[in-house]
Parts: C-alpha cells; sequence; structure tokens
C-alpha cells in the first residue's frame, strides 16, 4: 500500500514540474516576440518601439531614418553648413557619432550653434552660426517634406547681419537628407512668421530655392533674369574648399546650361574672395546635350591648363562637376575639348567616365 501511494505522489510531482517548466517557456517566448524586455528592476521595457510620430513633444519626432548599414558604423558623415572668415556661409564634412534612435535632424542642428559641440571640431577659420545658448527644443518631420523646428528663446540673441546667414546655415544643413525640402521655424512653441530681428519673411518656410551667399545688384533685372548657384573655389591659410554663391543672370540661352557655363567662366556678379579658374578666353562650341542624366560639353583648348598639353585643371573640372550637377536633371558631366582625343586630370588619370561630383568627395572633406 505504502509503496503504490509513494509511486502517487511521485508521478504527480513529475507531472506537476513538467507542467510549470512549460508554461515558463511559453511565457518567455511570449515576451520575446512582443519586445518586451525585463530591467534589472523588474519593470517592463518596450525596445521595439520604431515608429514614426508627428507630435512636437516626442524627442524622436522629426528625425531622419538611417540605413541600417550606416548604423552599424560608429559615426556618419554629416554636412555642417559654417560661417567661414570672408563671412560666406560653406559646407563642411564631419564625421559625427551616431545619435541615439532617430535624432539625427536635432544633431546637426545641434552642431551649429557657437560654443556647442561643434567647438573642437571647426576647421581654421571657420565658425558656428546659431547664438550661444540655442536648444533645440523639438523637430517634427511632415508628411509634405518639411519640418518644422522648435528654438529656445537663445535664437533671437543676433544681429540683423547675421539673420540670412543664420537662415541658410539651418536650412542648407536640413536639406541635405533626401527626406526635407523645406524648413519652419519655431520659437518656444509658437510658429513665426518673420525673422525676430530683421524680419525676413518665414511664414511659408525656407528652402533652397532662396538661395545662398546671394547678392543682388542694381543693374540685375529681375524679371528677366534666373537665379542660380555656382560654386567656386576659395583658401584659407592650407585649407581649401568650394564657396557656393546665388545670383541671377539674364536667361540668354534656350537651354540653361550654356548660361550656367557661361556665368561660370565670366566669375561672380560681385566682389567675393574666390578664385577664379578659367581662362577668359574659354568658350563651349557647341551647345551642351544632356542624355540620360550626363551632360555632355565640349570647349575650346583655352580650357585646358596647358594648351600643350592634354590636362584640365583640378579646380576647373571641379567648378564645373559641382555648379552643373546641382541642377536637378544632371548627374554627371562629360567633357571633350576641341582636337584633344584624351583629357586627364593633374595627376596624369584620364577621365574615362562621366564625372560626377563623388570623383572629388571621397576620401576627402568637402
Amino acid at each position: 500500500m505504502h509503496i503504490r501511494v509513494f509511486k502517487f505522489l511521485f508521478a504527480f510531482l513529475f507531472l506537476l514540474t513538467f507542467l510549470v517548466a512549460c508554461f515558463q517557456g511559453e511565457q518567455s517566448n511570449i515576451n520575446s516576440l512582443d519586445g518586451v524586455n525585463d530591467d534589472s528592476n523588474g519593470n517592463q521595457e518596450n525596445v521595439n518601439d520604431d515608429q514614426d510620430h508627428t507630435n512636437m513633444n516626442n524627442s524622436n519626432n522629426g528625425e531622419i531614418n538611417e540605413d541600417r548599414d550606416e548604423l552599424n558604423e560608429e559615426t556618419a558623415k554629416r554636412e555642417l553648413y559654417l560661417l567661414d572668415v570672408n563671412d560666406m556661409i560653406v559646407a563642411q564634412t564631419f564625421d559625427l557619432p551616431l545619435p541615439e534612435s532617430k535624432e539625427v535632424a536635432t544633431q546637426v542642428l545641434q552642431y551649429l550653434v557657437k560654443d556647442g559641440p561643434v567647438t573642437e571640431l571647426l576647421p581654421n577659420g571657420f565658425q558656428a552660426v546659431l547664438p550661444e545658448g540655442t536648444e533645440i527644443l523639438g523637430v517634427s518631420l511632415q508628411e509634405d517634406g518639411s519640418i518644422i523646428v522648435d528654438f529656445s528663446e537663445e535664437f533671437t540673441n543676433y544681429q540683423a547681419e547675421e539673420e540670412s546667414k543664420i537662415l541658410q546655415s539651418v536650412t542648407y544643413t536640413l536639406t541635405q537628407f533626401d527626406s526635407i525640402d523645406r524648413v519652419y521655424l519655431r520659437i518656444n512653441g509658437h510658429p513665426i512668421s518673420e525673422m525676430p530681428i530683421n524680419g525676413t519673411p518665414v511664414e511659408e518656410g525656407y528652402s533652397r530655392a532662396k538661395g545662398i551667399n546671394y547678392y543682388i545688384t542694381d543693374t540685375i533685372d529681375l524679371i528677366t533674369s534666373v537665379p542660380v548657384t555656382l560654386y567656386y573655389p576659395a583658401e584659407y591659410n592650407e585649407s581649401r574648399y568650394f564657396v557656393p554663391i546665388t545670383q541671377h543672370i539674364n536667361k540668354e540661352e534656350e537651354d540653361p546650361f550654356t548660361d550656367l557655363v557661361s556665368a561660370l567662366i565670366d566669375g561672380p556678379s560681385y566682389e567675393a574672395n574666390v578664385i577664379h579658374v578659367f581662362n577668359t578666353e574659354t568658350a563651349l562650341i557647341e551647345p551642351p546635350k544632356l542624355e540620360g542624366g550626363i551632360l555632355q560639353l565640349e570647349f575650346n583648348n583655352h580650357i585646358l591648363k596647358d594648351p600643350d598639353e592634354q590636362i584640365i585643371a583640378d579646380d576647373v573640372m571641379e567648378t564645373l562637376t559641382r555648379t552643373l550637377t546641382n541642377h536637378p536633371t544632371v548627374n554627371a558631366i562629360k567633357v571633350k575639348v576641341d582636337d584633344v582625343n584624351v583629357i586627364m586630370n593633374e595627376k596624369g588619370e584620364e577621365y574615362l567616365e562621366p564625372v560626377t561630383i563623388d570623383y572629388f568627395t571621397e576620401d576627402k572633406k568637402i
């Protein structure tokens, strides 16, 4: 009798242990599917919250989705539009640490603040543009490609002559991301229709269409002219970089590319501390042709660094490439020279393929 009872109790305990183990395993599987982990205090913590939000109160709002491959790196290349020694807004590329979550838009704005995290990274002669102490209270990316940025009250602490530079820096820095094309501003949560110091209208947002480093002269007829952005090299100490300048040019040709090239050869429409790299006798001998995103240009031999050589100066080629690929329909340029079969760069390397901006930006800062 006792043996039977003992066997019954043993079987019952074994079955009970087996059922408890199965239940715990099933509960563990449910938790892992829900993306919920327990922290050290036994509190549940959601680790799969990866949704986009549009409420300004959410710290992840309006941020840019990172490429999954890029997330595996510790840093990512970002363009910051800073003020150079000649009071021009210029892009400089930095390897910035990847932020937590999706706070990329907030991060690049923080790096535009004077005496902020960019201070130790600034190239010689460059400075940040946003007033010292400015905080980014929130950002919100909208479905139409615009972004709303909420600044703290310190944002208003600037001089009137700095206003356009601040707008250009913020706008061009944020619109480097494909998902952003227009910027709206708030101060302490309140939308603004104009900038607080000089009254620049911003109610309809600010975009790259407004231009950068622009200057309108009295000789330009705004009705018959069009705004274009041209790139010119500049130097400070041992640093060499390219300055974007928006100016109005009179539209004289049927295609926009002939006008762009002519404007580059002529140089800026106002006095600027940039380098004029073209021989003034340089000219196109055929109208530019655009096929499949590749713009074909044919010049006379005055574009060459030396008429007896087949070399085009690197600054000349980069100036052409930066300016022309800035046009939305142009991805690359292919240059030909009259009576020259092969053209090369200053290292003696032949231009075998159409030239894109990556040809000049890979492995070096802009």
